[in-house]
């Protein structure tokens, strides 16, 4: 029989055991197999209800209500996703990360570009692009610590988890931010262009009072994009530059991508709406359009 019942919140996971973090106390925890059996899979970051045996045997009980959850990364319940983008090595993919930013406003998560090693490449190109779409954007290089401390600050008294394709940064950003973390980083590959993962599980790092961050270097934007398909009646609010035109257009059903009367399509033509943004929501609205409900799952 159980000692006493606990809420707390889970801030690592690895091998089966789940880390809960609960009154100032981290207790080792196993999940009850009727998760397993349900297909329910705990994620960090999931507010969870917590058995204390007598013999110091502690179980997860019950996952309570989510807020929010991504699948790849793993985590549930943040504020904001953190987009890290380099200007070079590899180099970005505007698709790539505008298919990451529509995952968490379709989630309801706040998404924020870091654009990382600025002291080796000019990023305006790319700031020209975000910066009229209401997305909050920062430039860093860790190299030199320019604009950390613009990450630190907005990571205050929030839940954050990090994304972004291997070799960006993600590792040696956090390192620079808090050198307890002493994260390990990896070497670009020459012949391949990209980073050799370096972080295998997803684990919650605090910063101070109410702030924690989720580094996942394991996984990039590409399985960000891929695991939280956006439907296609919900893409146009997942790009929040539309919202001023999407009750401007002549039909009702307008998809903004072809249409007589498209406000949407005005807008790019008059270089309101930026066409680099406008030609990823074309080429999502293509991926999903003929897609049915069970395909997205």
């Amino acid at each position: 029989m159980s000692m006493d019942k606990i809420n707390g919140t889970i801030v690592k996971g690895i091998g089966g055991f789940y880390y809960v973090e609960a009154a100032d106390t981290l207790y080792e925890c196993k999940a009850r197999g009727v998760f397993r059996k349900n297909k329910v899979t705990p994620f960090v970051g999931d507010h969870v209800t917590v058995s204390l045996e007598k013999d110091g045997t502690c179980t997860i009980e019950e996952i309570l209500l989510r807020k929010n959850s991504l699948v790849r990364p793993p985590v549930a319940n943040i504020d904001q996703l953190i987009i890290v983008v380099s200007i070079c090595d590899p180099s970005p993919s505007t698709l790539i990360i505008d298919k990451t930013i529509a995952a968490a406003e379709d989630k309801g998560i706040e998404p924020v570009i870091v654009i990382s090693k600025s002291d080796l490449k000019d990023c305006q190109w790319l700031i020209d692009i975000y910066q009229t779409t209401g997305i909050p954007l920062l430039t860093i290089s860790s190299a030199t610590g320019e604009g950390v401390e613009e990450v630190v600050k907005l990571l205050d008294g929030k839940i954050s988890a990090f994304t972004g394709n291997s070799g960006v940064g993600k590792s040696s950003l956090l390192n620079r931010i808090d050198s307890r973390f002493h994260l390990q980083t990896g070497e670009i590959s020459q012949k391949l262009g990209r980073g050799r993962h370096t972080t295998r599980q997803v684990e919650f790092l605090k910063l101070g009072e109410n702030t924690y961050v989720a580094d996942t270097p394991g996984f990039s934007s590409i399985s960000v994009e891929r695991y939280d398909l956006v439907k296609k009646e919900n893409l146009q609010y997942c790009f929040r530059e539309f919202e001023p035109y999407l009750n401007q257009c002549k039909f009702v059903s307008c998809s903004h991508t072809c249409e007589k009367g498209c406000a949407v399509l005005k807008a790019v033509e008059e270089g309101v709406i930026s066409k680099s943004r406008h030609e990823s929501y074309l080429a999502m609205y293509n991926e999903v359009k003929d897609l049915k409900e069970w395909n997205m799952k």
